[in-house]
């Protein structure tokens, strides 16, 4: 984040990597963009349990 030049807009706030990876466009090896925390509370809004195995 260091070298973003708009980084103030982070200020006061709680981020997941998986956000700062899509602004940034960094990726694991395998070219994907994983996102826990979403793929958990799109679960849970859905009623069902949180399941980690079909995250990615």
């Amino acid at each position: 984040m260091a070298p973003d030049p708009q980084v103030a807009r982070w200020n006061g706030q709680s981020l997941s990597s998986g956000q700062l990876a899509r602004v940034h466009g960094f990726t694991d090896l395998d070219g994907s963009q994983p996102d826990a925390w979403g793929h958990m509370l799109a679960e849970e809004r859905a009623g069902k349990p949180v399941d980690v195995a079909g995250y990615r």
